[in-house]
């Protein structure tokens, strides 16, 4: 075995008998399954055909966890149908080999297992979680817009049914060890201290695989096409196939090819050089950029501070405990900050099952109406009401007790960060961080600088966004930022249409076909009108506010918060009636002005680049992934035009 010249596999044999095989990418600071990886995996099977092992054992090599799939920048290069096709076979004969072999495997799955890592790991015969908190597995290919085509979508049904299978393999979403275990995609859940000995004996034991009860056999073949349909009758309720082919592709290279997806070659080139499957990869290196901001920063927090305990300030302060930190939260009195903390709990009880561990969290979640904390805190967030000579009082008090390493941030969404650091003995200290409502939904964090800000703040800045698991994207400090700036045209616009007497319906309607997750007018009433007035007011460049939005405010008709704006609001939905059909281009006309806005704050500096105004919008408004992002779709849509 040491002739094999191997560049990013390392095979051992342990005192047992059993080959252990080490995936340890060269040059990387995770596993993923590129061509040279795959390729060399392909030479050891040939050896340990000509030398067959008592048993083999997969591992990683890295700490980051097993293998975090395949290797996205070669997706980049498949401008071929061919391509398209041998990359897919590539996987698939490979699995299906390794599914095959005679002498016993399995797959010691420790951190991420995710797309072709998870289809490497359900090819062996045994599956042995590492329980800890780092440990996720799943088939996320969709939300690159491409299916797992090297053995997913036929062995993963085959392991936990196919309900639950086409669950995993349609949204993306992730599961942990002890989830694994009692779905039956794992055999067992251990803990890292006996997971080598587990490891040793499991693949040792010849012991059979789990089963699947009768009735999922029979759903996940004679009747396949039940689980089918009613797939595809949920998925048609999230994505339009126009916008996002892959699902659908899912299910029918599953229920119609038993998860082969080269018996189907058209699927294959439909999917794999799709609009969207590049546009999809592309959002993919957005937030790897994203996420790249604040690393350099040797800054951590432990202690976080929050003023301000109203629906901002309590989310951001529950979002921050949940993350492991120690939250002081501060308001004028208990009575005002009790209501942050109920809603903490019940939102973690949604999340957390263990009642330790959400007793846990809760106990790092500290009311503190005295405001104590500020002085202990790495990182101090102001959220009260956009008043600047509120703030201007808070922030001269904070400014006294805090480190002088500390952070000082406020969540301001549309003060410039200019006009409130004057109080402060170092105005530069002071940086934005901005959250959006709902704070635990929604990824992007804007951490803004005002001239001449310290750099060094606004990189620890970065980095405690990405501590906290969200996408930090630096902005200039001006009004609205990037993503309020752009909300605030596209808002008004929808609304002049409603004026001109097409129905709120109608308008959300027109952008819910072009792929927004919202309408426009469903999104100022969740935002609230009051705020639309305010925002136009600063925002729209002196233009008068649409007609219905001021009648709406003057009788108190706010939306969502008073249970009646455009829509009337029951238990938190909006109540709407049918929509007409668009009229031609009303989709075009509504999203120009935000368009426009973003070219301009690109222009202006506010945001670096075209690439990050891109991203922030995507993170921030959710407009439509499989786009590109806007200025990404204006592009396309001009050569288009142009062709």
């Amino acid at each position: 075995m040491s002739n094999l010249n191997l560049q990013h596999w390392r095979l051992d044999v342990d005192a047992e008998g059993i080959t252990w095989a080490t995936l340890d990418k060269a040059g990387e600071s995770a596993n993923s399954l590129s061509r040279l990886v795959m390729d060399e995996l392909g030479r050891v099977l040939d050896e340990l055909d000509r030398q067959p092992p008592k048993a083999l054992i997969f591992r990683s090599g890295k700490s980051a966890g097993f293998i975090a799939g395949a290797d996205i920048q070669e997706f980049t290069q498949l401008d071929s149908a061919e391509k398209g096709r041998e990359l897919v076979e590539r996987g698939w004969n490979l699995f299906n080999r390794l599914a095959a072999v005679r002498y016993p495997t399995l797959a010691l799955v420790r951190g991420h297992c995710l797309g072709g890592g998870l289809e490497l790991a359900l090819a062996c015969r045994y599956l042995l979680a590492v329980d800890e908190p780092g440990t996720k597995m799943g088939l996320p290919e969709v939300m690159l817009g491409i299916f797992p085509g090297w053995g997913g979508m036929l062995r993963l049904p085959e392991r936990v049914g196919p309900a639950a299978a086409l669950d995993m393999m349609l949204t993306g979403k992730t599961i942990d060890a002890k989830r694994a275990r009692r779905m039956g995609l794992a055999d067992d859940a251990v803990p890292p201290r006996v997971m080598e000995r587990a490891a040793q004996m499991m693949v040792l034991s010849n012991a059979p695989r789990h089963q699947l009860p009768a009735m999922q056999k029979l759903l996940n073949g004679p009747l396949k096409s039940v689980v089918a349909n009613g797939a595809r009758k949920q998925v048609a309720r999230r994505a339009r196939p126009q916008h996002y082919p892959a699902p659908y592709a899912i299910i029918d290279i599953w229920a119609r090819y038993n998860g082969n997806a080269l018996a189907a070659p058209e699927l294959v080139d439909g999917i794999v050089r799709s609009p969207t499957a590049r546009n999809l990869v592309r959002v993919f290196f957005l937030q790897e950029r994203l996420k790249s901001f604040g690393k350099d920063s040797p800054f951590k927090a432990k202690r976080v501070h929050v003023v301000g305990a109203g629906v901002m300030g309590g989310d951001i302060a529950a979002w921050c405990a949940l993350r492991g930190m120690t939250v002081t939260l501060q308001d004028q009195n208990l009575e005002r900050i009790a209501p942050a903390l109920k809603r903490a709990r019940e939102n973690f009880a949604r999340r957390i099952r263990d009642k330790l561990q959400l007793r846990v969290i809760m106990d790092r979640l500290i009311p503190d109406p005295d405001g104590a904390g500020a002085a202990h805190a790495d990182v101090v967030i102001e959220a009260i009401f956009e008043n600047v000579e509120a703030k201007h009082a808070l922030l001269g008090k904070l400014d006294a007790v805090m480190r002088p390493d500390a952070v000082l941030a406020t969540n301001t969404s549309s003060l410039k960060l200019e006009d409130l650091r004057t109080v402060l003995q170092r105005p530069e200290r002071l940086v934005g961080i901005h959250f959006f409502n709902p704070v635990a939904m929604m990824p992007l964090v804007e951490v803004v600088a005002a001239a001449d800000a310290d750099p060094a703040m606004v990189q620890a800045a970065c980095a405690f966004v990405r501590q906290i698991d969200k996408l930090p994207l630096p902005v200039r400090s001006e009004p609205g930022f990037l993503v309020n700036a752009v909300l605030a045209p596209y808002m008004l616009e929808a609304m002049r249409a409603v004026d001109e007497g097409i129905s709120p319906e109608t308008v959300d309607e027109a952008m819910l076909a072009f792929g927004m997750p919202m309408g426009p007018v469903e999104l100022a009433d969740t935002v609230g009108l009051d705020i639309a007035v305010a925002a136009g007011k600063q925002l729209a460049g002196g233009a008068e506010a649409p007609r219905c939005l001021l009648a709406r405010v003057d009788k108190g008709q706010l939306g969502k918060k008073t249970g009646q704006g455009f829509y009337s609001w029951i238990a938190g939905k909006a109540q709407k009636g049918a929509a007409g059909t668009p009229p031609a281009q009303l989709a075009a006309r509504l999203v120009k002005p935000l368009i426009d806005r973003v070219e301009h704050l690109v222009a202006t500096g506010v945001v670096a680049d075209a690439d990050l105004a891109d991203a922030g919008v995507i993170f921030g408004t959710g407009f439509a992934p499989f786009t590109g992002g806007p200025l990404n779709y204006r592009q396309a849509d001009g050569r288009q035009s142009a062709a």
